[in-house]
């Protein structure tokens, strides 16, 4: 049995103990990609499954973000989901600045023109359904369309302020 919260501690809700709270909550690590004039893309861990039926997934994307302008845009978006090996390659699209799409980083065009990461443990080709303002943020809504789960491999996983990998 757990402790019940102590009610005395609790603070007035706020952007810092938003982050603070959600440090707790180990999330999955994903890299959204989309086709603009050049290839865009980001570290997300705001990753789901909507529904089977149809195949559908969200994220969300800050609206500041380098990568919006094309997302706001895109037809279709590449979701990847990173394995544990992969910590320096999520780092680099979550960089501001950062040559995501440099020499370093394994790609090539997939299906309609999204840029599609090489090793990753699975990707998607979805087709945007819908942007729903969410603050300063909007959740992306995308149908699956086409992919691969093949690569297999443990997750990597972002949880303190840190990429990690699951313990055994």
């Amino acid at each position: 049995m757990t402790a019940s919260p102590d009610l005395a501690t609790a603070r007035t809700a706020s952007p810092d103990l938003l982050r603070a709270v959600f440090r707790q909550h180990a999330a999955g690590v994903a890299v959204i990609t989309a086709a603009g004039d050049s290839p865009v893309g980001f570290t997300a861990t705001s990753l789901n499954s909507v529904a089977a039926e149809p195949p559908l997934v969200s994220f969300g994307v800050g609206v500041s973000s380098s990568s919006w302008p094309v997302i706001a845009e895109a037809e279709y978006v590449g979701v990847h989901i990173l394995g544990e090996h992969q910590e320096e390659l999520a780092a680099r699209f979550a960089r501001s600045g950062a040559d995501r799409f440099g020499p370093s980083t394994d790609w090539r065009s997939g299906p309609e023109g999204v840029p599609v990461l090489g090793g990753v443990s699975a990707w998607l080709v979805c087709r945007v359904v819908a942007r729903v303002p969410a603050g300063d943020h909007r959740i992306v809504i995308a149908r699956a369309e086409a992919g691969d789960p093949a690569g297999g491999g443990r997750p990597l996983v972002y949880h303190q302020g840190r990429f990690t990998a699951l313990r055994d």
